[in-house]
């Protein structure tokens, strides 16, 4: 297959595995990895191990590009620059967008570049932000995105390491997801949790929402977006900013897995992984497939009170809790929904050529 595959994080620990499985598996794919600093010297070990990747396959096509998902300036400037190249032929049409890079803080809010909480905004508005301004460089035939999720996205589900779990905050007061207050004494740890899960779950909603209006416009009712919970992966670098007790239990998890997955899938390994989260993308069996995913198996998504579940729609968020804008005409249209031109348009405004802007504090 020709294309290009975008993957945030690339970095990363499931990221590295896939970006190899990519490279051995699909040599005429052209793969663009982001990373958050590409020129720091001397490399870390997988900033150098992705490196390495692009020597070890001269023929294939990979592309490091430098992206801190906590700057949605870097984000948009890098959406730019994509399509840009996509529209001169210097890439070919994009045909997946993993939306795999996160970030969480377990021992006390961190904020970006933007002055907003990171957890939210590297896991979930940066991805969202992206989405947006890469649709129209998609392959209208065969485009797919891919949300990364967890099993904590939902309420409901009960997290054995923290006592917090998702929970959005009312939609008068969705600002608190991007500008919190701050934690009381003694509750960072599953604050911390607490705000990983509600990323996760916005990025499930946006899933919903983004496939709801794209299959309402015939030019893009193609494009297929899936969220998908990697399972608890035993050899991540995220483990690092676990309490000491887990990252010890996580060791043992990994040691045992080739037991652990005769029992349970709900353990893996960021090989096992990496290889769901590409058949989602482009194995042609899950060609024309939406929705929620744990691995490769089809799973129902978190349910969310309906008045949430109404507002929190793809630039909602956005509009309310990051202040995000776009350029506003009056437009009939309920909820927001795909322009004839290729762009994305909240429900009561539209406009040829949407313009991303931020209204800084």
């Amino acid at each position: 297959m020709v294309g290009t595959v975008i993957i945030t994080g690339a970095s990363g620990s499931l990221a590295l595995e896939a970006v190899q499985q990519l490279l051995s598996s699909h040599p005429s794919v052209t793969i663009v990895g982001t990373t958050r600093n590409t020129k720091k010297s001397p490399p870390n070990p997988q900033l150098h191990r992705l490196q390495e990747m692009a020597h070890r396959y001269p023929s294939s096509k990979l592309l490091i590009k430098s992206v801190d998902l906590n700057s949605l300036v870097e984000v948009r400037a890098f959406s730019d620059e994509i399509a840009g190249l996509v529209e001169s032929n210097e890439l070919p049409p994009i045909s997946a967008i993993i939306c795999n890079a996160f970030t969480w803080s377990l021992e006390g809010q961190q904020f970006s570049k933007d002055r907003f909480e990171s957890t939210f905004q590297v896991s979930h508005l940066s991805h969202l932000l992206l989405v947006l301004k890469l649709l129209r460089s998609m392959d209208p035939q065969t485009g797919r995105v891919v949300m990364l999720s967890s099993e904590v996205h939902d309420p409901e589900h009960p997290n054995a390491f923290s006592k917090l779990g998702a929970d959005l905050p009312s939609n008068d007061s969705l600002d608190t997801l991007v500008n919190p207050g701050a934690d009381e004494v003694g509750t960072e740890h599953d604050m911390g949790w607490r705000r990983y899960a509600n990323s996760k779950l916005a990025n499930v909603m946006f899933m919903q929402s983004l496939n709801k209006r794209l299959q309402q416009n015939p030019q893009f009712n193609k494009i297929t977006v899936t969220s998908m919970d990697p399972g608890g992966l035993v050899n991540s670098r995220a483990h690092v900013a676990q309490r000491s007790v887990i990252r010890v239990l996580f060791r043992l998890f990994a040691f045992l897995l080739p037991v652990i997955k005769l029992f349970t899938y709900k353990l893996r390994s960021n090989a096992d992984s990496a290889r769901d989260v590409l058949a989602l993308a482009l194995a042609p069996e899950y060609a024309s497939v939406r929705g929620h995913f744990n691995g490769r198996k089809p799973q129902p998504p978190a349910r969310t009170k309906k008045h949430t579940k109404r507002k929190l729609r793809g630039h909602y968020i956005a509009e309310k809790a990051a202040n995000l804008r776009f350029n506003r005409q009056p437009c009939r249209d309920s909820a927001y929904r795909v322009h004839p031109s290729g762009e994305l348009i909240d429900r009561s405004y539209t406009n040829r050529h949407l313009n991303y802007t931020y209204n800084g504090r």
